[in-house]
């Protein structure tokens, strides 16, 4: 959510942003809202000043003066009795429109109305070149009878999979190789001073959150969405798309201290999304479930240390794709492109052979105050100031790196090669040999 003194000092901004975000709210509505809220505000407070004048004068009054105030009195609560009211539906319609408004891009934002305004920032690592015709993740898998994409349709339908055999040896390989990397001071250190980052390396808690959340709290994360989300109707709970949703709320209505600041967490955990909108697209194999396991990462900042926390994320994520050996290339998300609630988005793409293509893999959220503000999630300062908390969220691994290692890692006989870092996690060098 967006301060309101902000809103109404920048209302360009604002009001581009819902163009740019393409969101459905009414921004003309939403400021004369403010102006007549304030309006009645001012009125219902001075009845109520007046009312309380009248109140104190009863005790003290004579009986003319007594009868005098007492009409007063009734006429103010008249009064009162409407305009409280009124004060309170506008407040309500108000306040339901400052919840749709999306957050303001940063200036180093693309503008562009959907993912090909999105501007490459840089790559990294060698295309491999095959001697023969690399075949995609899910022909790899299948033939190696690591997934099985058939009979969970007839178990539970289309866009769900089950993994089996070396392939969650791989995927629990990824898992563990990115713990250890979030929870050692020592390595993100290194990052820290490869990438020039004046962040303090602290590492991150692990945690395994709930896969359930209360409506309420995904609406107040501004990632509530009826069409994306699995909705467990009779107990009143939605499935979450990410970790980031049930870590992201975890200290609303809380006071951080400073000294606890950056606040990192590292959340593994299954994410459910009704792919909405992707009808006929990536029907096949992992890229696209309505299931998949995820490793996310949350932190919460001090407002002037937002910005280099993202750039921390972003250099976690190119380490762990660099240590993997997965060519990529990093993103500057536009604005049409970019979630609702982010300031400033990245993502890293890594390169298919067996597509031919870059497919996003990581994305990393700056959004600053604005779940913050709207999960009432502020910081205590060490003078005693207290203020709204900054959130940054990011792909650590999900199971579209694990795709980007059966495709550049596929061999002619059949097989995957291991990337080396994750060998002693699978305790073999090569997966699908002599099958």
């Amino acid at each position: 959510m967006l301060d309101i003194h902000y809103i109404r000092t920048h209302r360009k901004e604002v009001t581009e942003a819902v163009k740019q975000k393409k969101a459905s709210v009414d921004v003309d509505r939403l400021f004369a809202l403010d102006e007549e809220r304030g309006k009645l505000l001012r009125e219902v407070e001075e009845l109520r000043s007046l009312k309380n004048d009248i109140n104190a004068l009863l005790p003290q009054s004579t009986n003319e003066e007594r009868a005098e105030l007492l009409a007063r009195g009734k006429d103010i609560k008249e009064k009162l009795d409407i305009r409280e009211p009124q004060q309170r539906a506008v407040e309500a319609e108000f306040l339901e429109l400052l919840y749709l408004l999306p957050n303001v891009p940063s200036e180093d934002t693309p503008i562009g109305a959907d993912e090909s305004g999105n501007v490459v920032l840089r790559t990294w690592g060698e295309i491999r070149e095959f001697s023969f015709a690399p075949k995609e993740h899910w022909e790899i898998a299948e033939s190696l009878d690591m997934l099985d994409a058939a009979r969970a349709t007839k178990v539970t339908g289309a866009r769900f999979v089950y993994v089996k055999g070396d392939l969650v040896l791989l995927e629990w390989a990824l898992m563990s190789f990115a713990f250890q990397t979030l929870t050692n001071e020592e390595t993100l250190s290194k990052i820290c001073a490869e990438n020039g980052l004046l962040v303090p390396p602290k590492p991150f808690v692990p945690v395994l959150p709930p896969v359930l959340i209360r409506p309420e709290m995904m609406r107040r994360m501004g990632r509530l969405d009826p069409e994306e989300m699995y909705a467990l109707e009779r107990d009143e709970l939605r499935l979450v798309g990410s970790a980031e949703h049930t870590l992201g709320s975890m200290y609303a209505d809380e006071i951080l201290e400073e000294r606890q600041l950056p606040l990192r967490m590292a959340g593994f955990s299954s994410a459910f999304r009704r792919e909405a909108g992707s009808y006929g697209k990536d029907m096949k194999g992992m890229l696209r479930l309505h299931q998949f396991n995820k490793l996310e990462m949350e932190s919460f900042t001090l407002p002037e240390a937002a910005r280099a926390e993202q750039d921390f994320l972003v250099a976690i994520q190119e380490h762990l794709l660099r240590a993997i050996g997965i060519p990529y290339r990093v993103v500057a998300v536009c604005t049409g492109d970019m979630g609702k609630p982010d300031f400033r988005q990245i993502d890293i793409e890594a390169w298919m052979p067996g597509q031919g293509k870059y497919r996003e893999t990581n994305t990393s959220d700056l959004i600053g105050d604005f779940q913050a503000r709207r999960l009432n999630t502020r910081v205590r300062r060490s003078d005693g100031s207290i203020e709204v908390a900054h959130m940054n969220d990011a792909t650590a691994f999900s199971e579209r790196p694990l795709i980007a290692i059966l495709e550049n890692y596929q061999q002619e006989d059949g097989s995957i090669l291991v990337p080396e870092v994750l060998r002693p996690f699978v305790g073999k060098d090569r997966v699908g040999k002599g099958k």
